[in-house]
């Protein structure tokens, strides 16, 4: 339980009578409350039962039974295909993932039994503030660019996540938009800056570097993750000195007026987060990129709620090869999960009903000319059509589809939406999208590590993955560099690691295996093992192509290499030191 934060809560969700009871059968039973419409899974074995949401823990998918499990102990999701053993409540597929959280079942002779949920927290409602009348022009939103915002609430100024300038995930991502002129004088203006996780479309070091050299000094607040979200600050060498890592679930007084609260995620409670900010009583929630946000628990009726939209924040499965993986199979997928995934963001918002909705996080390109595959195939969420589907369902919620340099002035538009003053669109004739980005600056610093002399000696390879720490796992993987275009570079590195007892053979090994071949570009990867980053550079950032046998997402070895890997990195120095004395 959070701290500061009231008891748990116990919510009856579904309730069966005794002669409805006997209907249940041994293995799976799909039940469905005709009052909520919401769906639930019953696991009977005998006389002992398990229970859950018919909702999948990673996007919230809806299960089905899985015709190839013969011991009909297993569903399927819908949206992405994992699978769950409702006999343990563990997935299957990915194997070694998240467990499913269980509803508890209590039983009342005579009358039947009860699915109960104890809900999660409220910490929000912990010293409850009445909303007050705001002046026009006390409260404003200007979106800055993908998922930065500057709000002003009164006299003080509160910066989301500013990714303004380079590149995130290596060079794969690119901001979509040209950020208004004054975006450097907005940050280092601001009286506190959140940033929501490390990933670099939220963390930008090249951004905060700029900053730094202004105003070190800045206050930014993140949560207190497994994971530190600065985890790399000191390798990075940018000066801030003025971070502070809060508890999850405890109003952050900043005045008399303003607080904040950030909360994490349900799924990724390791490295994500979001954030409730209150003025004077009005709550602003952004969810940011959190798949299940304190657990699905979040306030209604919010003033104005945030969150992302777009997609496509994946390798999966634009980089993917062989097998299955063909164009039209790919099309059809992608096409699929954004219209899944727009349905799910839809129904989120229309489940939480807030007053103003605004689709952000989501504003970013494959600009790079060499990876135009990957900017054609990974075809985003319009937010347009998300905000226009919201209204559909629910026409008293507003929306807003900002534009860099936008300004939405919130009691204007909650008094009234029509008023044109409401929201003040950036001058006529400023540029909206960018047209031209800085590959050189960035992509040569990556490439510098191309020639760097670590790589001149073999054992390389020993030191960093004994530094990534993952092995006894049955997985040989096969790591090819190569080019641009991902053909294996002339004199590039091709070797094979057992992470079964991390060994590195010149053969695949005869035991039964599962094997992945992963093909990346030369500088990128050498960038990422040199500075110790995380594989999220490599694999969110579309610098690899990849092949697996068998089709299996094998999720303790990407979890590790994007989130479990060492806060420092390889000590390079003394391995090229030792390197030298054995020369001499």
């Amino acid at each position: 339980m959070m701290e500061g934060s009231c008891e748990q809560r116990a919510q009856v969700l579904l309730s069966i009578k005794a002669e409805e009871e006997g209907n249940l059968k041994d293995g799976i039973n799909f039940i469905r409350n005709k009052e909520t419409g919401k769906n639930y899974i019953i696991y009977k074995d005998g006389d002992k039962m398990r229970a859950c949401k018919n909702l999948c823990k990673h996007q919230g998918g809806l299960f089905i039974k899985d015709i190839e499990d013969l011991s009909s102990r297993s569903v399927r999701c819908t949206k992405h295909n994992w699978k769950l053993d409702v006999s343990t409540m563990k997935y299957i597929n990915p194997p070694e993932s998240f467990c499913q959280d269980e509803l508890v079942i209590e039983r009342d002779e005579g009358k039947g039994l009860s699915l109960i949920e104890l809900n999660p927290p409220d910490p929000w409602a912990a010293d409850p503030k009445d909303p007050e009348t705001l002046a026009f022009e006390e409260v404003q939103i200007t979106y800055i660019t993908h998922a930065c915002m500057d709000v002003k609430f009164g006299d003080k100024h509160m910066v989301f996540d500013p990714w303004v300038i380079g590149p995130a995930f290596a060079r794969g991502w690119w901001l979509l938009h040209e950020p208004p002129g004054d975006w450097l004088e907005r940050l280092c203006r601001a009286d506190l800056i959140y940033i929501s996780h490390m990933h670099s479309d939220h963390l930008s070091y090249p951004t905060l570097k700029k900053l730094a050299e202004i105003r070190p000094d800045v206050p930014i607040y993140v949560g207190d993750t497994e994971r530190p979200v600065f985890w790399y600050l000191e390798q990075s060498g940018v000066k801030l000195t003025n971070i502070n890592v809060v508890p999850f679930g405890v109003w952050q007084e900043v005045d008399k007026n303003l607080r904040f609260m950030i909360l994490m995620d349900g799924v990724h409670p390791e490295m994500d987060t979001c954030i409730i900010v209150e003025y004077k009583g009005h709550k602003i929630l952004n969810t940011v990129d959190c798949t299940r946000p304190n657990g699905g628990k979040l306030p209604h009726n919010v003033d104005l709620m945030m969150s992302d939209f777009a997609g496509g924040a994946s390798g999966f499965p634009m980089t993917f090869n062989g097998g299955k993986f063909t164009e039209n199979w790919k099309a059809q997928f992608i096409k699929t999960e954004r219209k899944k995934l727009l349905n799910y963001k839809a129904q989120l918002v229309n489940d939480l009903s807030p007053r103003i909705y605004c689709p952000f996080a989501g504003y970013f390109v494959e600009a790079h000319p060499s990876d135009k595959y990957i900017k054609d195939t990974n075809l985003k969420n319009d937010p347009n059509e998300l905000n226009k589907l919201i209204r559909k369902n629910s026409s008293h919620i507003l929306t807003w589809t900002p534009k860099p340099g936008a300004t939405l002035d919130l009691a204007r538009m909650l008094k009234d939406p029509t008023d044109s003053k409401s929201i003040t669109e950036p001058p006529k004739g400023t540029k909206i999208f960018k047209d031209s980005w800085d590959f050189d600056t960035y992509t040569n610093a990556i490439n510098a590590s191309l020639d760097d002399m670590i790589f001149q000696n073999p054992l390389w390879k020993e030191v960093y993955f004994t530094w990534a720490g993952f092995t006894d796992y049955n997985l040989v993987i096969r790591m090819i560099e190569t080019d641009e275009d991902f053909s294996p570079l002339p004199g590039g590195l091709n070797y094979l690691v057992d992470f079964l007892d991390l060994s590195f053979p010149e053969e695949r090994p005869t035991r039964d295996h599962p094997y992945e071949e992963i093909r990346t570009r030369a500088s990128v990867m050498r960038n990422v093992v040199k500075r110790g980053l995380l594989w999220d550079d490599l694999y969110i950032g579309f610098q690899t192509r990849l092949q697996r046998d068998p089709d299996i997402y094998h999720h303790p070895f990407w979890n590790h290499f994007q989130i479990k890997l060492p806060l420092t990195p390889p000590d390079w120095k003394s391995f090229l030191a030792n390197k030298s004395e054995k020369e001499e």
